[in-house]
C-alpha cells in the first residue's frame, strides 16, 4: 500500500503585489525524509514554507501537511508541525529552560509535561549545563539548537528548518546537521530550506531546485548530478587578465562552453573523456595560450554545477529577495 506522503503541493502560488513569488509549485515529501529546498536567496524558498506552515495563504494550488489541508484546516496543521525560521526566535534575557518553558505554554501544553519535554530537549541537545544561563550568554550554535529544540516541544511530526544554518561557524553548523540526522532516525519528516549546496548534498534523500519561483528539477543529490554527466576541469590563473585567454583556450580544447568566476581567477568546463587525456590536453592548450596556471583539476559534478546549468547562475548569486 502506497504511504501518503508528509507534505504535498499542488500548483502553489504566491503573488506579492506585482510580484509573483511562486509560480505553480509542486511538491510530494515522503514521510520520515529530508526534503530539502534548494535555491538562491528571493527562490521563493520561505514563501513555500510559509504557506506549509499556515503563516501565509496561497492565492492558488492546495497543500496538505500530514493529511490536513494547510488551509482549511490550519489548526490540524499547526499541532503537527514545528517551525524553525531563519533568525533564532528566543528570547535573550531569559534562561535555556524559561525559554522552553514560555513556548511550551504558547502550545497549550500541561504544566508537568511542559517541564518533562523541557528537560529532555535540554538533555537532547546538549544544553543541560546551560540551561539557567540566560540565552545572550549563549553561542549562535547553541541558540539554534534551543530554536530547534523549541519547535520540537509537541513532539511534531513534520519540521520545517528554514535555512537554519545560516550565519553559523562550520562547527556549530556540524551539530545542526547531527541533530537533524538523529530527528529522521526518530520518524521525523524534514523539510529543509537551504542556499548551501553542501548542506543539501550531506542531509537530503531528495532535493527541489528552486529558482525564481519555479520548481526546475527534482531528485536524489546522485540523481541530479548524474544528470548532468561528465567529468569538470577547473583552472586557476595567475592573474584576472588571463582569464579571457584561459576561458577561449579551453573552450578549444574540450569543444565546451566554459564558466568563468572572475573573483575566483577560475575558469571550469565540462569534458568528456580518459582522465589523463583532458589534463593532458587542457595543459598544452593553456600553455599554447601563454596562460599561467596556478592549479588544474578535474572533479566529479557538484550541486553547484546542476544549479549552474539550469539557471545560468550559482546560488551564490544575489536575486531580489521575497
Amino acid at each position: 500500500m502506497r504511504t501518503q506522503p508528509a507534505v504535498e503541493a499542488h500548483g502553489i502560488v504566491k503573488r506579492f503585489g506585482s510580484t509573483t513569488a511562486l509560480q505553480g509549485v509542486d511538491l510530494s515529501v515522503p514521510a520520515g525524509t529530508v526534503y530539502g529546498l534548494l535555491g538562491p536567496n528571493g527562490a521563493g524558498k520561505t514563501t513555500m514554507v510559509r504557506i506549509l506552515s499556515t503563516l501565509l495563504r496561497p492565492d492558488a494550488g492546495t497543500a496538505r501537511v500530514s493529511g490536513h489541508d494547510v488551509v482549511r484546516e490550519a489548526n490540524a496543521v499547526r499541532y503537527r508541525i514545528g517551525l524553525t525560521g531563519q533568525f533564532a526566535a528566543v528570547d535573550e534575557k531569559m534562561t535555556g529552560r524559561e525559554n522552553l518553558r514560555l513556548f511550551g505554554r504558547l502550545y497549550h501544553l500541561p504544566g508537568r509535561v511542559v517541564r518533562r519535554r523541557a528537560d529532555e530537549l535540554l538533555e537532547r541537545f546538549g544544553l543541560s549545563e546551560a540551561a539557567e544561563r540566560v540565552v545572550r550568554t549563549y553561542s549562535g550554535g547553541m541558540r539554534r539548537r534551543l530554536d530547534v529544540a523549541a519547535s520540537l516541544l509537541i513532539d511534531p511530526q513534520v519540521l520545517f528548518l528554514d535555512e537554519p544554518t545560516t550565519g553559523l561557524d562550520p562547527r556549530s553548523r556540524n551539530q545542526v546537521w547531527d541533530l537533524v540526522r538523529d530527528l529522521v532516525r526518530d520518524g521525523t519528516t524534514v523539510l529543509l530550506t537551504t542556499q548551501y549546496l553542501d548542506e543539501a548534498d550531506q542531509l537530503a534523500d531528495r532535493i527541489a531546485v528552486i529558482d525564481r519561483g519555479r520548481l526546475i528539477a527534482e531528485g536524489t543529490p546522485t540523481e541530479l548530478k548524474g544528470g548532468i554527466g561528465g567529468t569538470r576541469i577547473e583552472v586557476v590563473v595567475d592573474e584576472d587578465s588571463m582569464l579571457p585567454a584561459a576561458a577561449e583556450a579551453l573552450a578549444h580544447a574540450m569543444n565546451a562552453e566554459p564558466h568563468v568566476v572572475q573573483g575566483a581567477r577560475r575558469v571550469s568546463a565540462v569534458a568528456e573523456g580518459a582522465r589523463g587525456d583532458l589534463l593532458t590536453t587542457a595543459v598544452r592548450a593553456l600553455d599554447a595560450a601563454g596562460v599561467v596556471v596556478e592549479d588544474i583539476s578535474l572533479r566529479r559534478p557538484t550541486l553547484d554545477d546542476v544549479f549552474l546549468q539550469l539557471t545560468g547562475h550559482t546560488t551564490t548569486e544575489e536575486q531580489e529577495a521575497v
